[in-house]
């Protein structure tokens, strides 16, 4: 949904109170369905399921998209492909946001080339469901605020998941149990502008720990939901959270508020 606002330097860039639940070194991205230069071309680079959303990263700092993100408020349309004669990928749709920094919508596709892409594809469709559990039906998506400055090297909690996992979910620890390299992650003081997992918005600096404790009947309600959220009968399509009613901006009017 945001172009450009998830890299800082030599690494990726996260909010406060935002956590990385999955890190791939070795992903390929690909854009279709939108003119905005810098979707132009393969990608190649690193891919992060965070608490709030995925997270493309360029390994080229000349690639003019250094980084994307794909909130999980945002994405319609996920599915993970298994191909007779190729390797899995994911691919989706992303919807702009106000203050994004492209328009309308666009569609992708992940390809894991050291695997894990079902693996990947599940738990970022997982992640999305707990997640879905904190919006208010019917809600007006929040506009964007990229983070600024000043940002500072993450405290550990920040990109090493908690063993117990999230609500009763353990994530494939065991398909990516590589974390970012050193000195490569990066925190804002700016609070995510969307619910997470946790649904809690953690104060400027408090990394990320794994989230409140969930109580016995919240425990319960996230088991519940959890079982109808995954079709093992159909393993290449899982639920995603419903978008909302209002449709993304259109290029007149993202132009006509500049122009205010």
């Amino acid at each position: 949904m945001s172009l450009n606002t998830a890299h800082a330097d030599h690494g990726v860039l996260i909010h406060a109170g935002e956590g990385i639940i999955l890190f791939s070194d070795n992903v390929t991205v690909e854009f279709y369905g939108n003119d905005t230069a810098e979707f132009k071309g393969v990608k190649n680079g690193r891919m992060y399921l965070t608490t709030h959303r995925m997270i493309y990263n360029s390994k080229a700092n000349t690639d003019p998209m250094r980084s994307f993100s794909f909130p999980f408020i945002a994405l319609q349309d996920v599915t993970v492909e298994q191909p007779m004669f190729s390797a899995n990928y994911i691919k989706g749709k992303v919807r702009a946001q106000a203050n994004g920094n492209f328009i309308g919508e666009v569609k992708f596709k992940l390809t894991f080339k050291s695997g894990g892409a079902i693996e990947f594809g599940q738990a970022m469709l997982k992640a999305a469901h707990l997640a879905s559990r904190h919006l208010a039906p019917g809600a007006t998506p929040p506009p964007y605020s990229p983070p600024t400055g000043p940002w500072y090297a993450a405290p550990p909690p920040a990109y090493a998941p908690p063993p117990q996992g999230y609500y009763g979910w353990v994530p494939p620890y065991s398909a990516f149990p590589n974390q970012p390299p050193p000195n490569s992650v990066f925190v804002s003081d700016n609070p995510p502008p969307y619910p997470g997992v946790s649904g809690v918005n953690y104060p400027p600096g408090a990394g990320f720990s794994g989230g409140p404790s969930p109580s016995t009947a919240d425990a319960k309600a996230a088991e519940a939901a959890q079982s109808a959220y995954y079709d093992p009968n159909r393993p290449q399509t899982a639920y995603v959270p419903p978008p909302y009613n209002d449709q993304p901006p259109t290029y007149q009017e993202s132009t006509s508020k500049k122009e205010n």
